[in-house]
């Protein structure tokens, strides 16, 4: 990796930090709350955190959009965790529960869940619904650039 830095927004404060790609992997914190930036879980994204954590984020931001009284969203739940323990910090995983926070899955325009979205820089860069395993879920990471 270079030498640049990559904005990555505080899960936890939505401090935007700074962070050398070639550090990503070591486990970095925040600048202003201490707490780990990644922690091997999805980030909750709800409307007040929504436009910080997916628009002040450089690295690809993976959201599920789910709700509760879904079954497939229930059966994919465990594999975007998998995922997230798996994948980061290579890319953000996030989860928006689309009952709780109507406002922004409409303005993003959830039709059908699960709908798995990827964005860069705060821009969409692709979308798809439905649940997949692991080894699938991991092949469309790939095939959208998401993961190197």
């Amino acid at each position: 990796m270079s030498n640049e830095s990559i904005e990555i927004a505080c899960p936890h404060c939505l401090a935007v930090n700074r962070v050398p790609a070639a550090r990503l992997n070591q486990q970095p914190q925040c600048g202003r709350c201490g707490k780990p930036l990644f922690d091997a879980h999805p980030v909750a994204l709800t409307d007040a955190n929504y436009s910080t954590l997916v628009g002040r984020t450089q690295l690809p931001v993976v959201v599920d959009c789910w709700a509760a009284w879904c079954g497939p969203c229930r059966n994919f739940a465990p594999v975007f965790e998998q995922a997230a323990a798996q994948f980061e910090p290579q890319a953000r995983f996030a989860k928006l529960d689309t009952e709780a926070n109507q406002a922004t899955a409409a303005m993003l325009g959830i039709r059908s869940i699960p709908t798995l979205i990827v964005f860069r820089g705060g821009r969409e860069l692709t979308r798809m619904s439905g649940a997949m395993s692991l080894p699938q879920f991991g092949q469309w990471l790939h095939q959208q650039g998401v993961l190197a």
